[in-house]
């Protein structure tokens, strides 16, 4: 008793705080939370990576972890993701199994991915690609117009980023397909379709194919030459799941057989795309620098809060992923 009363309030208060080791390989976490740090700083303290054994660490905040960053934290609890994906961090060969992955959720988020959808169907719709060559032509030539109820676009992946993009295109008016692993109620203006044979139905009937799915062993490579066959032709795909989903030689065949009229890939198996790569001088591909969306650091501060308090308590964190099935 005496220890505590010689104790002080800041102290108790420092000393109660969860320690949150910052892991990545790739990007300088501190300076991507900035003042976020300051705003959680009474109920997680955020520490940087050390490589020696860190008892007191049961939480981490990891992007792209390098192999042995966990090996350090023996009581590791949970790790946090700073985006939705979160299989850079499942596939990190010192975290142990019983280790907890968590996911951010932003709503912000999703509406970003959104509207870049939305940017790249209605482009194929209008044919903007054209009037971009045109352009560079210097030629005046209306293009004849089709109906935004003829263009039926197939989403593969039916997630908290699937469910706003399929809203926000059948709010345009159209005809949304989505495909999942397992069935999931949908709204009514949204057609469902899952498992093996799900699939292939969905993609008969899909002109735009956009991408949502985690990457995992099961959709590793799934966007090969069978889902672009299965396509209607002269279709279109946007990539902005995992670069690894997509079989880049099947999609330049594609491309270049007229089965598939363009690509809009945001996303790529090796991250920059390097110079020498194809697809940089396809013209009929669009390239972004995976920029469809971007988390904001307030989200992820604040999945940080509810994982702390979930361990705290000695409960599962709310985000947490199913570590089985990847996502």
């Amino acid at each position: 008793m005496a220890a505590i009363e010689n104790t002080t309030p800041d102290r108790l208060a420092k000393e109660a705080r969860l320690r949150c080791a910052l892991v990545s390989s790739r990007l300088d976490l501190r300076l991507c939370l900035g003042a976020e740090i300051s705003r959680i700083a009474d109920q997680v303290e955020v520490v940087d990576h050390n490589e020696h054994n860190d008892t007191d660490v049961r939480l981490a905040l990891a992007w792209h972890p390098a192999d042995e960053a966990f090996s350090g934290y023996p009581n590791l609890q949970a790790v946090c993701s700073i985006g939705a994906g979160v299989d850079n961090i499942v596939r990190c060969p010192s975290l142990k199994p019983d280790v907890d992955v968590v996911r951010v959720v932003d709503p912000g988020q999703a509406q970003m991915m959104s509207g870049f959808v939305a940017w790249h169907v209605i482009g194929h719709q209008r044919g903007f690609a054209t009037y971009q060559t045109q352009q560079r032509d210097r030629v005046w030539q209306p293009r004849p117009q089709r109906n935004v109820d003829s263009v039926q676009v197939g989403i593969l992946g039916y997630g908290e980023i699937g469910r706003k993009v399929a809203a926000d295109l059948a709010y345009l008016g159209f005809p949304v397909l989505c495909w999942s692993r397992t069935a999931k109620p949908m709204s009514g203006t949204t057609r469902s379709y899952h498992g093996s044979a799900g699939l292939g139905e969905m993609l008969n009937e899909t002109e735009v194919l956009v991408n949502l799915l985690p990457l995992t062993r099961a959709t590793c490579g799934i966007l090969d030459a069978q889902v672009f066959t299965k396509m209607q032709r002269g279709g279109y795909l946007v990539q902005i799941g995992r670069g690894e989903h997509l079989m880049e030689a099947d999609l330049l065949a594609a491309l270049d057989s007229g089965q598939l009229a363009g690509a809009a890939l945001d996303v790529f198996a090796t991250e920059p795309l390097p110079p020498s790569h194809p697809f940089w001088e396809h013209p009929k591909i669009t390239i972004t620098p995976h920029d469809a969306s971007d988390v904001s650091m307030h989200a992820v501060a604040s999945t940080l809060i509810e994982t702390a308090k979930a361990i705290c308590v000695g409960r599962r964190p709310p985000r947490a992923i199913n570590r089985a099935l990847g996502y």
